[in-house]
C-alpha cells in the first residue's frame, strides 16, 4: 500500500489545532517529515498521534506531546536551544525549524549517531549532535535561551537551571517513573517559578541529578 504521507502529515496538524495555537510551531510539523524518524517498519502508523518504538528502550514521543511541548518554549527564531534526550532527532528538527541554532544531546551512542545522520540527510544545518556526559544537557555550549528535556526526572535538575539564561525557559516532565507532569520553569533573577502543564508519561531521565536505578520520591527541585 502507497501511503501519502505529505496528506497523512497535513491532516495531524490539522487535528493538533485543537490543542496547539501557535501557528510556527504547526507549520513546522507539516515541513518536517516524521516518517523519516521512525522504523521502516512502523512507517504506516508516523502520523498516527501516539508514541513509537525506536530501539534501545526509547521512543519518539506522541505528536501532540511534542507540540505541546514546543510551544511551551515560547520560541521566536533567535535562540540558542539545548535538547536533552534526542531519540529520534525528530523533536530537534522541529526546535531547529524554529531557532537559530540547536544542541542536542542524546546517552545512547546508537541513537546519536543515526539522528546525526538523519538530520544531516533533511539539511539540517543548525543541529549540533552530542553524546551525552557525565552532567545532564551540555555545560560546554550555555547559557541556553530555552532547555526541552524528552524524558521525565523526579525533579527539576539544578543543573539545567544552571545551564539556563536569566529569563530562559524549561520545559521537562517530573515526577514518578511512569507518569509526570508536564511543567515549565522560568529562571527569573528572583528565582525558578513553575507552571504545570498537564499530565503526560515520558522514559526516565537517567543520569546525576535525574533517575539512578533506585526510584526516587517526586519533589520539584533537587536539594
Amino acid at each position: 500500500m502507497v501511503i501519502d504521507y505529505a496528506t497523512a502529515r497535513e491532516n495531524l496538524v490539522r487535528a493538533l489545532r485543537y490543542e496547539v495555537q501557535d501557528e510556527r510551531v504547526l507549520a513546522a510539523m507539516v515541513r518536517v517529515p516524521r516518517e523519516h524518524f521512525v522504523p521502516a517498519d512502523l512507517r504506516r502508523y508516523a502520523y498516527e498521534d501516539r508514541p513509537l518504538p525506536i530501539g534501545h528502550g526509547q521512543t519518539i514521543s506522541q505528536p501532540l506531546m511534542v507540540a505541546m511541548m514546543t510551544e511551551a518554549l515560547h520560541l521566536r527564531g533567535d535562540e540558542l536551544v539545548l535538547e536533552v534526550g534526542t531519540g529520534s532527532g525528530y523533536q530537534a528538527a522541529l526546535l531547529a525549524e524554529l531557532a537559530a541554532q540547536v544542541v542536542t544531546v542524546e546517552r545512547v551512542p546508537e541513537l546519536a549517531e543515526e539522528a546525526c545522520r538523519r538530520l544531516q540527510e533533511l539539511g539540517y544545518t543548525n543541529v549540533e549532535v552530542r553524546t551525552a556526559g557525565s552532567i545532564l544537557g551540555w555545560p560546554k555550549g550555555a547559557p541556553y535561551d530555552a532547555i526541552l528535556v524528552t524524558a521525565g526526572a523526579p525533579r527539576v535538575p539544578r543543573s539545567l537551571l544552571q545551564q539556563l539564561t536569566i529569563n530562559g525557559r524549561l520545559v521537562i516532565p517530573v515526577g514518578q517513573r511512569r507518569v509526570q507532569q508536564l511543567l515549565r520553569v522560568a529562571k527569573t533573577p528572583s528565582g525558578p517559578t513553575v507552571q504545570k502543564l498537564g499530565e503526560c508519561r515520558f522514559v526516565p531521565l537517567i543520569g546525576r541529578g535525574a533517575w539512578s536505578e533506585v526510584e526516587a520520591p517526586v519533589e520539584y527541585f533537587a536539594p
